[in-house]
Parts: C-alpha cells; structure tokens; sequence
C-alpha cells in the first residue's frame, strides 16, 4: 500500500450533502482498519447557487481556493468537492488550488463502464442535467428530461437549501427517474446531486435501478485515505 492521505472535504453545500459524505467516507474508512484523517470546511450555498446560476466559474473558484488553502494550512493531502453541482467549475479550482482536487464526476465514466452501462438517466442541478454531467462521460451515454430540467432543478435546489425531503419531492424524482427508464431506455438512474439521498433514502422503492454518484466518489476518497490508490 502507498501513503494514507489526510482528507480535506469543502462541505456546506448543502448541509444534508456534507453529513452523507463524512457518515460514509468514515464507515468506508473504518471498513477497511485504517484511522482517518479528514478536516472539513464550510462553503456557503448561497453562494454557490447565485455562481453557478450565473455561470460565475472564476467567483467561486475564488471561493473554493481560499477555503482549500484553509485546508492545506490543516495538512490535507488533497481536497474534495461534497456536491456534483459544485463541480461546474472544476477546472477553474485545479488552476487556483493548492492541493490536488479529487473529481467526483471522472471516476463515473470508469465505473459505468465496468457495469457493463451502455445508457444512464440523471437526477441533479439544472447544469448537471443540462450538460450530461459537465460532457464527461465518453464511454456511456447520459439521458435527461430536458423539458423538465429547470423544474426538477428548481426542486432539487430547495431540498438541498433545506436539507429535508417532503413526499412530493419524493414523488416528482422517482416519477422522473421512472420515465427516463420507461421512455428514454435508462439502464439506472444516477444521483448526480449529492442531496437526492434524501429522497431516494432506501425507505421507498423506485422499482429500477439507482446508483448513487456520492458513493462512487467516496470510494476513491477511501482509498486515497488508506493508502490503496495514489493521486
């Protein structure tokens, strides 16, 4: 094995988001024996939502390069984004950073790929709907329902905001996600919104597949802290 890392998480986008990342990474950690060394710092989603509606790339990697300094200054090894939305401007970040940022969107295409996924549909902010994942998947296509991108990113928007989710929230996600499989030929639906476990919380059934981006990236995230994967 190679060097265990020190974790560095910009959470507090949202709030529901930031827990679900820390409560997994911790339990994948502990899994695997290894102590963990993680330090997590507080974004603001306010601010986050009027730069990437803006598409305001430069203001909030601006934002992202002072708090990842803050975290450098912890003695992380590397820094990680808790929201898929979060990552409209992850190049602008890598240029400013001074650690090395952990993408949660490139692994994705990978691991499609090695099961055997020839057609996703996806759940998240408008942008992430709107540009299939930021066009970073090559090797499996992404569906959305385009006619409905602003509603259902209007949706997801509030719940992330409030960090819960109301029964018609539910409803109107797993009733999407039914249609991409139903109409669009959707093999799974993805979480690409780290909130939408908040709905899709393993008390209801969709009744198709749902992979959950958050755990995608939370496994590579393990691996870096304990050693088994390298920058």
């Amino acid at each position: 094995m190679g060097k265990s890392l020190h974790i560095g998480l910009i959470g507090g986008i949202g709030v529901a988001a930031s827990v679900v990342y820390y409560q997994r990474l911790c339990a994948a950690v502990s899994a695997l024996g290894v102590p963990l060394e993680l330090t997590l710092v507080q974004a603001d989603v306010q601010e986050l939502i009027r730069n990437n509606l803006a598409d305001n790339r430069a203001a909030q990697a601006d934002v992202y390069a002072r708090l990842i300094d803050r975290l450098a200054a912890a003695g992380c090894d590397c820094a990680a984004i808790t929201s898929l939305g979060g990552h409209f401007c992850f190049d602008e970040t890598v240029a400013r950073a001074a650690l090395p940022l952990v993408s949660a969107v490139a692994p994705l295409d990978a691991f499609f790929a090695a099961e055997g996924l020839h057609r996703v549909g996806l759940l998240g902010t408008r942008v992430v709907m709107r540009t299939r994942l930021y066009g970073q998947l090559t090797r499996t296509e992404a569906v959305a329902l385009d006619a409905e991108t602003e509603t259902l990113g209007q949706r997801y928007q509030e719940m992330a905001v409030a960090g819960s989710c109301s029964e018609a929230d539910r409803a109107a996600f797993f009733e999407a996600g039914r249609r991409m499989v139903e109409e669009m030929g959707a093999e799974a639906i993805v979480l690409a919104g780290t909130d939408l476990n908040l709905a899709f919380d393993g008390t209801h059934v969709p009744g198709y597949r749902v992979i959950d981006a958050l755990d995608v990236h939370v496994d590579l995230l393990a691996r870096l802290a304990t050693g088994r994967a390298a920058l």
